[in-house]
């Protein structure tokens, strides 16, 4: 997934990080592919979080952060992706319904640079990838 994100120039501004093992070993895995920003925040609050408790995390971003990577937990993750997206490619929602598997990546996107305007169904579904898609491919 490191690899498709530094290959697609998915480099986030800011990384809101859970505190848990797993998630900071992936964090050291995306960071061994991906040249990212000096803001790192590690989380406990992320530690998992519920979708309305991720969603009020990302309406505290500044405006000047244009990319977020979240890197966190299920069922969270899925709930939050699943309540933003209100469009994008039907075949990519419908496997979005299905399933976020893990290390799978949203891009989502909203139009705006308002965090604190980030509502429910007010974003799209750019693209849904994971390692099982990368491979077949």
């Amino acid at each position: 997934m490191a690899a498709y994100m530094a290959r697609e120039g998915l480099l986030p501004d800011i990384v809101l990080c859970s505190t848990s093992l797993r998630t900071r070993q992936t964090l050291d895995l995306i960071s061994s592919r991906v040249a990212l920003p000096d803001d790192v925040r590690f989380e406990k609050g992320l530690y998992l979080a519920e979708a309305e408790a991720l969603l009020d995390r990302l309406r505290q971003l500044p405006k000047g952060a244009a990319r977020v990577l979240v890197i966190g937990h299920n069922p969270g993750l899925h709930e939050l992706a699943l309540s933003l997206c209100g469009s994008g490619d039907p075949t990519m929602l419908e496997r979005l319904t299905d399933k976020f598997p893990t290390c799978a990546l949203a891009v989502i996107s909203f139009k705006g640079n308002e965090w604190r305007r980030l509502a429910p169904g007010a974003a799209q579904l750019d693209r849904l990838v994971s390692p099982k898609l990368l491979v077949s491919s």
